[in-house]
């Protein structure tokens, strides 16, 4: 949510950021409506001393019983009238509060110009020493330099040596059969999988992992929140109303989480927290609920776009100051877990067009694919300022804090700055290894990182 003084006292500046993210909004139109309601506010402001000077003068002639002055008193239209203020005013805030919370964060500065994916930059790329995929695009420094990349691979075949042109996960994953997405379809329709034996256990080996890796060196703190939330921690997260049409709402009024991100930050919804607490941070792993509602036709083979998918998320609470630096950290906490598991990547720096709602800047993080070819997105580590400390508030009270911090000896209170990450998404870690890993014979290699998590087995087939 954004705070309309600040658009009040400087509206260019908020209309240029806008113009950023390729949006045209009327910002004139926003700050004629939170006159008239500051107008509206003022009235009945005056129309409450007048209240409280006629309640005055009626108990005066009360005491001198000069019942005919009550009754005049008594008629003052002043009396009657305040509910209507009161009435005119709450549907104003409630208009004011919907234009705001559609529009979103606005962007950092070095953020790159770009109306959609095709303007976003590589950071830098990350090649294990050991990996010949077939057809890997050989790595190449960005235009901003500082790129981390080893030499270019030799075409060859996956780590295994398969010199076979790399199968996807669904055809390996089908011939192995423990992918089974028929069967999913029969109970639950499109975009579902079940996964058995081997394959279901490697799924839970890199949630283990990647929670033990994140909780024992990163200090992420484990939590296991609720799956289903009510409305408020959705808007204060930035989920609602924006992506209503994206998440899975029940009958009574709960929605099943899109991410564990909306669970994990509204732990500290309305509370002032201690500075020197600061930075929190905390990690869980769930499953995730979305709709795919804008998503027709995409990735509808396979188990890279699904309606239920599991990750292990990360979540920061932090000063303002501390940041851009726990940005940079989460990142290469994500990082690290392809590092570990010998999955090659890249990070790319999403431009002004391609950055969420709620954030003002984030890295996505690309796992290769030799199955289909490509770096496909397997973490989004982005830091959202101050934009969903500000919005969760108490809607039904309406009150403003949101969530604070306050320093050691100040007086007054500030917002916290909140980030979140995948560390990683599960399921699309489980496709990396399947196609990363894959054998000649049909078996997959089971990295050496994960060999404790399957019982010391060292294979699939």
């Amino acid at each position: 949510m954004h705070d309309i003084k600040f658009i009040r006292e400087h509206p260019e500046a908020f209309t240029r950021a806008l113009e950023r993210r390729n949006l045209d909004v009327n910002v004139d139109d926003i700050l004629e409506h939170d006159k008239q309601l500051r107008l509206r506010k003022t009235e009945s402001q005056n129309a409450q001393s007048k209240r409280n000077q006629i309640n005055k003068e009626i108990g005066m002639a009360r005491g001198k019983g000069d019942e005919a002055r009550v009754k005049e008193l008594m008629n003052d239209p002043i009396l009657s009238g305040l509910d209507a203020y009161e009435e005119v005013i709450k549907k104003g805030e409630e208009e004011l509060d919907n234009i705001l919370s559609r529009i979103p964060n606005l962007l950092a500065d070095d953020v790159p110009e770009g109306k959609d994916e095709s303007a976003n930059k590589e950071v830098r790329r990350w090649i294990p020493a050991d990996m010949f995929a077939l057809g890997f695009p050989p790595p190449s420094p960005p235009a901003s330099g500082g790129s981390e990349f080893l030499s270019p691979p030799l075409a060859g075949g996956t780590k295994g040596g398969n010199n076979a042109t790399p199968k996807d996960h669904v055809a390996h994953g089908e011939a192995l059969g423990l992918m089974d997405f028929e069967r999913a379809a029969k109970i639950s329709g499109a975009r579902f999988v079940v996964l058995k034996g081997a394959l279901a256990r490697l799924e839970r080996a890199l949630a283990a992992f990647m929670l033990d890796l994140h909780t024992s060196e990163f200090g992420y703190l484990e939590t296991n929140p609720p799956y289903l939330v009510k409305a408020p921690a959705l808007y204060g997260t930035g989920q609602l109303p924006k992506f209503a049409e994206d998440l899975f709402q029940t009958k009574n009024d709960y929605w099943l989480i899109p991410t564990a991100e909306v669970s994990l930050t509204y732990l500290v919804a309305r509370e002032i927290l201690d500075e020197t607490k600061l930075p929190l941070r905390f990690t869980a792993h769930t499953p995730c609920f979305r709709s795919e509602a804008g998503a027709a036709g995409k990735d509808t083979r396979g188990m890279i776009r699904q309606h239920q998918f599991s990750k292990v998320e990360l979540v920061s609470i932090t000063t303002p100051e501390q940041s851009d630096a726990e940005h940079e950290r989460m990142t290469a906490c994500a990082e690290e877990v392809l590092k570990r598991l010998g999955l090659p990547y890249r990070v790319m720096l999403l431009c002004a067009g391609d950055t969420g709602f709620s954030a003002r800047k984030t890295y996505d993080i690309e796992v290769w694919l030799p199955g289909q070819g490509k770096f496909r997105e397997i973490s989004s580590c982005s830091n959202c300022g101050d934009f969903q400390a500000q919005r969760m508030s108490d809607p039904k009270e309406r009150r403003k804090d949101g969530v604070r911090f306050k320093r050691t000896g100040a007086k007054e209170t500030e917002f916290v700055h909140t980030l979140n990450g995948s560390g990683l998404a599960v399921g699309r870690t489980l496709v990396a290894v399947m196609e990363n890993y894959q054998q000649a014979d049909g078996s997959i290699k089971i990295p050496p990182a994960l060999v404790p998590y399957m019982g010391g087995l060292t294979e699939i087939r």
